[in-house]
């Protein structure tokens, strides 16, 4: 599929896709550099073998696992790497890995020179259906998750399904969160094809099931990102019990963040000792409770979210303290001026923002979310 935006490319599903990264790369190119952590080292090796030549120039540069290669330290290793190996604009970053991979990647391809070509190989299914589309880059900080990066759109994103098959469960099971996302946002027929399929499908790396469904996540993610790719569409609005903004309007981009302003909250909380796909299942229930409480949607929705959830054994409850939380959801990227603003749903796939939502709320949203009840 190809997403729209300044410079258009392709997203290419299947299996083998990986073996188009030649043709990708182009003819013109003198130097790779294969941006990969340390559990896929033979991989790398094995891609620099088939990529290298006389003409082609390969490097490997291994980053830490997780959330861990996104520092800024990892961040200037990679510089160093590419500096000293000659790397100039007419040369390629690939990004070989998950999430975390592919987002540092990206920001070494747009703050190296200004901005040089990037490829991205995604090998989990978080990787496929949200980080590694988009052209979002970045690393994060002490404050908070992604906070410095930059948009920076890829070559061209190749998902190898066949890369699945040895992915853990439990980071298969983090990444379907990222797809259970996109149903509640934009296509109900994900949340219809899990439920009527059921886990064992949907958990099997090598099923159809999971197939069709990371190809309708990575649909969803396309349209938003070729609509709106530097989330300039969403109305930022005024606080209030009633959302700032409506679906008719349009908030673009930013309906990818469902569930995320309370996710990274607890990614942060966590020292990021917890996978990405679990904090955003969790946020997405609160916001469900939160959007119940303004009386956008019914008791009937929220309980939908955590039973597609639960299905897939994706948590649905926290039971850390919320104050810490709330501070750390008031640096979330969504935030203007010292106004909270949460992405909620007024109905199924009608996503919309709710600006200012009162702490009352928040908290009352919360201490449901952690008692499992609305």
């Amino acid at each position: 599929m190809s997403v729209s935006a300044a410079a258009p490319y392709d997203v290419m599903v299947g299996h083998g896709t990986i073996a188009g990264l030649g043709d990708l790369l182009g003819d013109d190119v003198r130097r790779v550099a294969i941006v990969h952590p340390v559990t896929l080292r033979d991989r790398a090796e094995q891609l620099r073998r088939e990529l290298g030549s006389d003409q082609l120039d390969v490097h490997l540069l291994e980053v830490p696992d997780g959330e861990d290669a996104k520092k800024a330290g990892v961040l200037e290793f990679c510089w160093r790497v590419l500096g000293e190996s000659g790397f100039t604009r007419s040369d390629v970053v690939v990004g070989l890995g998950g999430g975390a991979t592919t987002d540092l990647a990206g920001f070494v391809a747009a703050t190296w020179l200004r901005g040089v070509r990037f490829v991205n190989l995604p090998t989990t299914v978080l990787g496929m259906v949200d980080a590694a589309v988009g052209g979002k880059t970045g690393i994060n900080t002490s404050s908070g998750k992604n906070l410095v990066g930059a948009f920076h759109e890829p070559d061209g994103v190749l998902c190898d399904l066949d890369l699945l098959v040895s992915l853990p469960g439990a980071e298969l099971r983090s990444g379907l969160a990222e797809v259970v996302k996109c149903g509640f946002i934009a296509d109900p027929s994900i949340l219809e094809l899990i439920e009527n399929a059921g886990p064992a499908s949907v958990l099997d790396p090598s099923s159809p099931i999971l197939a069709e469904l990371v190809t309708k996540g990575i649909a969803v993610k396309a349209a938003a990102v070729g609509g709106d790719l530097r989330e300039s569409v969403g109305l930022s609005g005024g606080p209030g019990r009633r959302p700032a903004a409506t679906s008719e309007d349009g908030i673009g981009r930013e309906a990818l963040n469902y569930g995320h302003t309370l996710g990274h909250a607890i990614e942060r909380e966590e020292r990021f000792g917890v996978r990405h796909g679990e904090a955003i299942s969790v946020g997405m229930v609160f916001v469900a409770e939160v959007a119940h409480r303004h009386g956008l949607i019914d008791a009937g929705l929220v309980a939908r979210h955590r039973e597609v959830l639960s299905s897939l054994s994706l948590p649905t409850t926290w039971a850390g303290a919320f104050s810490p939380l709330l501070a750390a959801m008031r640096l979330d990227k969504k935030t203007r001026g010292d106004l909270l603003r949460l992405v909620v749903l007024s109905d199924l796939a009608r996503p919309t923002i709710l600006a200012g939502p009162e702490e009352e709320v928040l908290r009352d949203s919360f201490v449901a979310l952690a008692g499992g009840q609305s």
